[in-house]
């Protein structure tokens, strides 16, 4: 019953406003914040992120950063697993752990009623973990499990066979989850070393949204943060881009071949950001108007779906993309695909195409602050994005800012088939 009104809340905790207003709180030892206040409901979510996620990995021990998170809820403090499942229950907090190749993630949700006891059960979790080996057993297998499954995957093996290609010995080289033979080999010192290298205060960003204060916010922040170490491990150097144009093909027994496919991108502060993100949307996005979408399903019924993503990492920075398709049709899709990135470059775009995107991309974006948990989620993200405060009022304008100039000096120089990689899984025909 606790859980179904806690539910009800989270739906109706829904922005009515069109724009927010983000404060920055301090708290008195020193550690910062960003605040969206809202005291319509009694609600608040808290977003936490540690930079360094999974690269953090010490030499040989991939993939215990995402077996120290993924057993961090697995008993904290004087309580079992079983006890502190039961305390979260009982406070009805939603509290999440995840890791990244780029950060540790935890997601709390609350109601204003038990914030104190959510934030204590959270500290004890945070600070002082018990990482039993019988948890980190049961947490292992799962793991485990996932990466036998992972093996049988053709996007899975694609995207982690682009990575080793385009990255080196660089930690983005290798899934962060670990390979069956280095999670099987971790100990619970490289569980508590990875604990003690990944949550420290030097690299912690937060943000909370709903109805808590700044004085609320500050104060609880040195209580749930305060004893965390204050330095972590160092962080990985900027990845290396090794990935030359081409195709690589991965045989795999299947009827379709999943392709994944790439090049290398452009940095989050680059002025020329802008135009490349509006380009991405027309060239690649989710819509059925988006190019690639038209020429490669519509006109031609090469696959059921194809998008492009403009991913920025912390340290390397990409244009990606995928699709699926039948082994006797793969070959055409990526001639399609790779005539298509030369086109934009070439011709740009039309005026109506450049008018209908901002259109959209203008429209959507407040439909993202559509409750406390996602405003927390866009505000941690901003932070560490480098983002000023004032982002969220002024995202729209830069994008309807970007000019047809823009478009075809960004188009001609950000996109260029010669440099596309395909990583094809299946069983392709005529390639």
């Amino acid at each position: 019953m606790i859980r179904a009104v806690f539910a009800a809340l989270v739906l109706l905790a829904v922005p009515a406003r069109a724009e927010i207003e983000i404060k920055e709180v301090t708290s008195p030892g020193g550690i910062t914040a960003w605040l969206v206040e809202d005291h319509n409901i009694p609600f608040a979510a808290l977003e936490i992120q540690f930079k360094g996620g999974t690269s953090l990995d010490a030499p040989g021990k991939r993939g215990a950063v995402n077996l120290m998170t993924a057993t961090l809820e697995e008993g904290a403090g004087d309580m079992d697993s079983r006890a502190f499942a039961e305390a979260r229950e009982a406070l009805a907090a939603d509290i999440s752990f995840r890791s990244g190749a780029d950060s540790v993630g935890v997601s709390v949700k609350f109601l204003t009623e038990n914030r104190d006891q959510v934030i204590d059960l959270l500290r004890q979790a945070l600070v002082t973990p018990r990482f039993d080996q019988d948890a980190i057993d049961r947490v292992r297998e799962q793991v485990l499990s996932n990466l036998r499954s992972n093996q049988k995957d053709p996007g899975r093996i694609a995207s982690e066979r682009f990575d080793a290609l385009a990255f080196g010995d660089h930690p983005y080289a290798t899934t962060g989850d670990g390979t069956i033979e280095t999670v099987t080999a971790l100990t619970r010192d490289d569980i508590l070393a990875a604990h003690k290298g990944a949550l420290a205060r030097d690299r912690v960003y937060v943000a909370a949204s709903g109805d808590i204060t700044a004085e609320e916010l500050g104060g609880l922040l040195d209580r749930l943060l305060g004893d965390l170490p204050a330095t972590g491990s160092r962080l990985p150097g900027d990845a290396p881009w090794l990935l030359p144009g081409g195709v690589t093909v991965v045989d795999f027994p299947t009827p379709q071949s999943t392709v994944f496919f790439g090049q290398k991108g452009i940095p989050r502060d680059d002025p020329d950001f802008f135009p490349a993100f509006v380009l991405n949307e027309l060239l690649g996005g989710g819509r059925f108007t988006a190019r690639l979408m038209t020429e490669v399903r519509e006109k031609r019924g090469l696959t059921y779906g194809i998008g492009t993503y403009i991913v920025n990492m912390d340290h390397a920075d990409m244009i990606l993309g995928q699709f699926a398709a039948s082994n006797d049709k793969v070959a055409e899709a990526i001639r399609v695909v790779r005539e298509e990135w030369g086109r934009i470059a070439r011709e740009g775009v039309t005026e109506e195409e450049l008018a209908a995107t901002k259109t959209y991309l203008t429209g959507s974006y407040p439909l993202r602050f559509d409750g406390n948990g996602p405003i927390a989620s866009i505000l941690v993200g901003m932070q560490m994005d480098g983002m000023p405060r004032d982002y969220v009022t002024s995202r729209n304008a830069r994008i309807e800012a970007v000019t047809m100039a823009d478009i075809r000096r960004v188009a001609a120089r950000l996109f260029k088939p010669e440099a596309l990689q395909f990583v094809v899984v299946g069983q392709p025909q005529g390639m």
